[in-house]
């Protein structure tokens, strides 16, 4: 639950106070049509305030930055549109959520999307989707490029083997894994692990690797790989509670699970935090800069 999580990291006494300036734009493909109702259903369970288009909390458009005249529907997409407005509303309780709907799931369209959060004002813009590398994809760094803003992005569910994935690749991007969390006696009251499914060797879990194609970036000091590597942080990926009612023309309740997941936290972090627009380097590298026993 949103308590659990925000116990978890320890971020119980910031929520009530921090994000209230921030936006945090969420970019998927396809349209959701009931993304704003089932967020005031999830907020209102879990004590979160109201977020919704008439008091100017939410905002939903299409890639082209106009509120309706939205992409066609998609269940698939819809249940993760809803993952990802609640994950950035359990970490930001008060910061403003943006919604950019891209035409389709083509790079070309969420990139166009992303270029609209960007001219829309967005502090942090959140990508829980993701492809394998390809040869070209450094000529669209220049989309995450963009000093003062915090892009986050899902390292992949195919675990190690499943290999890198882009934008989570880009050093302009915090590439964000995914986590176990389990209740326990310690101190901070909880274990926490990388995500795996039981399996040997394991195909679905957190991804992580080297890039094929990107090149290290300075502040990345690790040793093994001579690229850039993923995953930067990570959060917890594994039964979160979200709230969907277009999935399969019904749902509700859903244990969610993913990378996805762990990203929306993340960004919900970075608007909480309030500062990506003072930065002039890309927010991953704020986590490198930090140490923490």
């Amino acid at each position: 639950t949103p308590c659990n999580i925000r116990g978890a990291y320890r971020v119980g006494a910031q929520v009530g106070t921090h994000g209230r300036h921030q936006t945090v734009a969420v970019i998927d493909a396809y349209d959701d049509p009931d993304a704003e109702s089932d967020l005031a259903t999830f907020r209102s369970q879990f004590g979160i305030p109201s977020c919704t288009m008439g008091g100017g909390c939410f905002e939903k458009v299409n890639q082209e930055g106009d509120q309706g005249n939205y992409p066609s529907g998609d269940m698939g997409w819809g249940l993760e549109i809803s993952a990802d407005l609640d994950m950035v509303s359990v970490m930001c309780p008060h910061c403003h959520i943006l919604l950019v709907e891209a035409n389709s799931n083509s790079f070309s369209d969420l990139l166009a999307a992303e270029a609209k959060a960007v001219t829309l004002g967005a502090h942090v813009i959140n990508n829980s989707w993701g492809s394998g590398e390809f040869s070209g994809e450094t000529g669209d760094d220049v989309s995450f490029n963009i000093p003062g803003i915090a892009f986050t992005a899902s390292s992949g569910d195919g675990a190690y083997q499943g290999g890198v994935q882009y934008p989570s690749a880009s050093p302009y991007v915090t590439s964000v894994g995914g986590t176990e969390l389990t209740p326990s006696g310690s101190k901070r009251g909880w274990v926490e692990r990388p995500w795996v499914t039981p399996g040997h060797p394991p195909t679905q879990g957190t991804g992580s690797g080297c890039s094929a194609y990107e090149a290290k970036p300075s502040w990345q000091k690790n040793h093994g790989c001579a690229n850039r590597t993923t995953a930067d942080v990570s959060a917890v990926a594994t039964n979160v509670l979200g709230y969907d009612t277009y999935e399969n023309g019904g749902g509700g309740w859903y244990y969610l699970y993913g990378t996805s997941v762990a990203a929306a936290l993340i960004a919900g972090v970075y608007g909480l935090a309030g500062n990506a627009a003072s930065q002039t380097r890309p927010a991953a590298a704020l986590a490198y800069a930090h140490h923490w026993a």
